[in-house]
């Protein structure tokens, strides 16, 4: 029975001839439950299904009746209402009434994905509810993806690039459809209509026409330029302009870059992929570099000013880092402000300098005898 209780077929009001009753169009009794409506309905919509009946306007019109009556008892508080006062208790708002078969699809796609594959099947119904797109309206232009290489200093501070791209084009010569002169005619296979049909058992398939691609129609000589392809290829150079503190992965998009539309429709985009070359001097951890300051053992020890490289543009540039005394191997130093330039201009990154005690392969005898002194020193300490 289920959660509801449902007023006997006595108890309702009497219905007007023009009205169905619902339940006797699906064929279920009263006390049907949720799982054999459903099942019922299932079946129904199969019986009348518009590619199992084609030019049958009663199947389709029994198709639209069997969809309103599933809508109504298949919510509890539709059919509650339903159940005690027929067609006047739905207050002309709760049978939606379907106009269109394409509306039955959009509304009950559950049933007929279970029913059809997930798809429709070869019952057409990618067909319905939705409206065929027309082949032959302005189409937007690919997307081109490409890739650029950058030094580091150029991906930190910014730079222009021109980049190389080839890629398919419509033909100026038939502006597209690969047609001499543009001159075209029906398509004989489909008829003009872009799509054809075929039987498959009980029902009817319907698929876009190979011959014309969905166009519905034809070149009636192929073009001289594009083989009647409707392209060729082009090479082109585009200039970009890269932002300074971009990383490698990072993506630059140009709108209107692309490739362009068909039959007047908008130009494509173009993605530009970065990569960062390896630096010889600096390692980048996002907006930070990472140097690597090698030390003497007297500099590590007793403190020191260095020279080393400092990240600007100017690839001579160079800064002093101040080494205090006692300084570890391993150890790190950071320059406030010297790494990477943050996207929009908000701040730099930190330069980190890495220290690394650098010790000596061959020492000369003095060398030697100083140090024997000084380790002794220690000992004596």
């Amino acid at each position: 029975m289920g959660q509801h209780t449902y007023v006997a077929a006595a108890e309702r009001p009497a219905e007007p001839m023009s009205k169905p009753d619902y339940y006797e169009v699906l064929s279920v009794s009263r006390e049907v439950t949720v799982t054999e409506l459903k099942k019922a309905y299932r079946q129904k919509a199969l019986e009348f299904h518009p590619d199992r009946n084609p030019d049958d306007a009663q199947a389709e019109e029994q198709f639209k009746i069997c969809a309103e009556a599933y809508s109504v008892l298949s919510d509890p508080q539709k059919r509650q209402m339903y159940d005690r006062f027929g067609h006047a208790g739905l207050g002309g708002a709760g049978a939606p009434g379907f106009g269109d078969i394409g509306d039955v699809f959009s509304q009950f796609q559950d049933i007929f994905g279970d029913l059809f594959g997930g798809g429709g099947g070869g019952f057409g119904f990618g067909g319905f509810g939705r409206r065929r797109r027309d082949p032959n309206a302005p189409t937007r232009g690919a997307d081109i993806r490409t890739d650029v290489s950058l030094t580091l200093r150029e991906a930190a501070f910014g730079a222009t690039r021109q980049i190389d791209l080839s890629h398919p084009s419509p033909c100026e010569a038939c502006h597209g459809t690969g047609a001499k002169d543009g001159a075209l005619e029906g398509c004989a296979t489909c008829g003009g209509r872009g799509q054809v049909a075929r039987a498959q058992g009980a029902f009817v398939m319907t698929t876009t026409c190979p011959s014309c691609r969905g166009r519905g129609s034809q070149a009636k000589e192929a073009c001289d330029e594009c083989e009647g392809g409707g392209q060729v290829d082009v090479e082109r150079v585009v200039k970009i302009n890269v932002p300074g503190g971009v990383d490698t992965g990072q993506s630059l998009r140009l709108s209107g870059r692309g490739q362009e539309g068909t039959r007047g429709g908008p130009a494509g985009d173009l993605y530009v992929t970065v990569h960062v070359e390896p630096d010889e001097d600096f390692q980048r951890e996002e907006f930070d570099l990472v140097h690597r300051l090698v030390v003497t053992y007297p500099q590590a020890a007793l403190g020191a000013k260095l020279e080393a490289p400092a990240f600007e543009e100017d690839e001579e540039a160079t800064q002093t880092v101040k080494v205090p005394s006692g300084t570890q191997a391993g150890e790190t130093l950071l320059v406030r402000g010297g790494g990477i330039p943050r996207l929009n201009g908000r701040g730099r990154g930190d330069l980190i300098c890495l220290v690394e005690v650098e010790v000596p392969k061959r020492l000369s005898r003095e060398q030697k005898r100083l140090l024997k002194e000084l380790d002794r020193s220690f000992d004596e300490s």
